[in-house]
């Protein structure tokens, strides 16, 4: 009896031995894949978190961005059709620009109505944001519910999400200076948010891709379920995002004792009076971020007819859009990355300094139109409408006054977005010669040079220590 219940013992043993290399082959690959994510969250959590953004808020406020921008770009990837390619040249035509009137159309209420009624609101920066971002997964159900059956519904939905998306990113830009840390600039804050914007958006793509091959409507599911959550990471942002009762009214009084003093009483205006000073900083840079944002606009929708048409000399169409996109993001995250490693830099300058290369690099190109320089100009105007966009953006925190900060940004991304779209419509109704392209991309940015560049180099010099805009 007891021999036999030795040799079952045994076997027992023998049969556990025989199963472990494989119970050990699954136990191990399960620990990776346990630990892979958390090690990768952990080393994202202390790069956004450095610098002191940990402690101030800062590197909350650059997660809930990622989550944002993940979003946007699984929404954008549902929207994405192939109409451009199935259609000839000039029935395209006719659809990018009525693709252009469609991208303003958020802008008609952003400016007027969006960015006041969010000054007015200054205890709620944070319940702003999650019910921007609410408002984007419900819409973005409505859209799944559209994309496949063709309603008409589509198409508000899509403008809402775009409305939200805006009302987001104004929200988001005014509250930065509130979580700044000593150790960053302005200019790095911005571009640390940005960046960790783009990497989660190109995170998020294959994501996208997969999703999309399972069914359109499921990236829209998932970019409701993630932008849910982002409402609730909203509420995670420190207190201090939003006014202390009172705060407003101090800051307000502020603003008319200095309006007093500095110009004789004058009032009223808000961001609006503050960005159409003439001679301040913060407008000429906007002028010059408009130069810049005309170049992007007519650059992507110039270049984008002219290379399907008319290839780079060796390539395809579908290699030289290839390559000029590629540079234009590659540039694009560049600007954003030398944002992030500049230090105490005047904004002044950075800005002065994107419309020089670029005017110097749109002249190369329209004196010798080739795959290098089509590549130079590509990738140029992704850094410089990056640099050129955080300095402006730093320039505001920095100058405008805390209470009228939001209508400024709301008033500053209608300006810009006007510029893109007076480029790109230029783009489209252009003759598509190469040369003549280049030439007039030269012209764009040389009118922003002109009118900016002697304001901008004085208040480079001057170091821009004091807010000169009231």
């Amino acid at each position: 009896m007891v021999a036999d219940s030795s040799s079952g013992s045994s076997s027992g043993t023998k049969g556990q031995g025989d199963a472990s290399p494989a119970v050990r082959a699954v136990a191990a690959t399960g620990r990776v894949l346990h630990a892979a994510p958390l090690a990768v969250g952990r080393r994202i959590r202390r790069a956004t978190h450095a610098h002191g953004a940990g402690e101030t808020g800062l590197g909350r406020l650059i997660e809930l961005h990622a989550v944002h921008s993940a979003g946007d770009m699984l929404i954008t990837m549902a929207l994405a059709s192939t109409i451009f390619f199935s259609v000839p040249t000039d029935e395209a035509r006719g659809r990018v620009a009525l693709y252009l009137g469609i991208t303003m159309a958020p802008f008609i209420l952003l400016a007027p109505v969006i960015g006041p009624l969010l000054d007015r609101v200054p205890h709620g920066r944070r319940a702003a944001m999650a019910g921007a971002l609410l408002a984007r997964g419900m819409l973005a159900l409505v859209i799944a519910s559209a994309v496949v059956s063709g309603g008409l519904e589509l198409y508000p939905a899509a403008l809402g999400v775009m409305v939200c998306s805006k009302a987001y990113n104004i929200v988001r830009a005014a509250v930065v200076p509130r979580l700044l840390p000593s150790q960053i600039s302005l200019v790095k804050a911005n571009a640390r948010i940005t960046l960790t914007g783009l990497i989660s958006a190109g995170a998020a793509a294959p994501l996208g891709l997969a999703l999309n091959a399972l069914g359109e409507r499921w990236p829209l599911y998932a970019a409701c379920a993630i932008t849910v959550f982002g409402s609730f990471l909203s509420f995670r942002l420190p207190h201090t995002v939003d006014l202390a009762r009172g705060e407003r009214t101090v800051h307000l009084a502020e603003l008319a004792e200095t309006r007093a003093a500095t110009r004789g009483g004058g009032g009223g205006g808000g961001g609006g009076r503050v960005l159409r000073g003439t001679e301040s900083p913060v407008f000429k840079a906007l002028i010059a971020n408009g130069s810049l944002r005309a170049l992007s606009g007519f650059l992507l929708f110039f270049l984008a007819f002219l290379l399907r048409d008319d290839p780079l000399p060796g390539l395809t169409a579908e290699v030289s859009l290839g390559l000029a996109g590629l540079a234009a993001g590659l540039g694009n995250a560049s600007g954003n990355f030398l944002g992030n490693w500049l230090r105490d830099r005047a904004p002044e300058l950075i800005v002065l300094s994107c419309l020089l290369l670029a005017l110097a690099t749109a002249g190369t190109a329209a004196l010798a139109f080739g795959v290098v320089t089509v590549t130079a100009i590509g990738a140029v105007a992704g850094v410089c409408q990056a640099l050129g966009k955080l300095s402006l953006d730093a320039m505001i925190q920095r100058d405008v006054p805390e209470v009228v900060r939001t209508s400024a940004f709301a008033r500053s991304e209608t300006a810009l977005q006007m510029s893109w779209v007076l480029g790109g419509s230029i783009g489209i109704a252009l003759p598509l010669d190469g040369t003549v392209g280049m030439a007039v991309a030269c012209g764009l940015v040389l009118v922003g040079t002109a009118a900016t560049v002697r304001s901008l180099l004085s208040a480079a010099r001057r170091g821009a220590s004091r807010p000169r805009l009231l």
